[in-house]
């Protein structure tokens, strides 16, 4: 899919590109430093057109329900001020980049970057119809983000080279695509949707 560059409507969403879920983090996702080039040229894009950028974060408390220890199923990571919690450095956010935390409460663990935040507030309040997603993991937070904007209306664009699957079961990753595919998103590399 090409299409025309992104325009007033439009903003890019990058979902928890964070130290933890890179290789050698506590939640490594195989390959998750390949979503960064791919991120880098679509921020580079919409900074310069002036339209919204906005990063999510797991921002976890250390007692978090979903770490081993309090019965979940991640090992402890992204722990709110941690360096693994930060984002990658690699990853060229602008100043003016949104930054949306999420499951910052000790009891409730989510993956949507919708979910107990003011994402789609902030993105209605600038206009956006339409929203270009990339980051990590496939299959959980991106999988959750993608499927919770479809529900608030808006429209969907995967950035397919700038995600990775963390693959707790082989298949977790397509399996995740055709579900986003299914509910009406959108796929396409990133220079083609940047209409390159």
């Amino acid at each position: 899919m090409k299409g025309p560059p992104p325009g007033r409507e439009d903003a890019l969403v990058i979902v928890d590109v964070q130290n933890d879920f890179l290789p050698g983090g506590a939640l490594a996702v195989s390959e998750g430093d390949a979503v960064i080039p791919p991120l880098n040229e679509a921020i580079r894009t919409f900074a310069e057109a002036g339209l919204p950028v906005f990063a999510t974060r797991d921002w976890h408390p250390a007692d978090h329900c979903s770490f081993f220890d309090r019965g979940g199923i991640w090992p402890p990571h992204s722990v709110a001020g941690t360096h693994g919690a930060a984002f990658a450095k690699a990853l060229k956010l602008p100043a003016s980049a949104a930054i949306i935390s999420k499951a910052a409460g000790s009891d409730a663990d989510v993956y949507s970057g919708f979910a107990g935040t003011d994402l789609a507030q902030r993105l209605s309040e600038e206009g956006v119809a339409r929203v270009f997603v990339g980051g990590l993991a496939t299959d959980y937070c991106v999988l959750n983000t993608v499927l919770d904007a479809l529900k608030e209306g808006f429209d969907v664009i995967v950035l397919e080279d700038a995600v990775r699957a963390v693959e707790v079961e082989s298949g977790d990753g397509a399996r995740a695509i055709t579900r986003m595919r299914d509910a009406g998103a959108d796929f396409a590399l990133t220079r083609a949707a940047l209409g390159g």
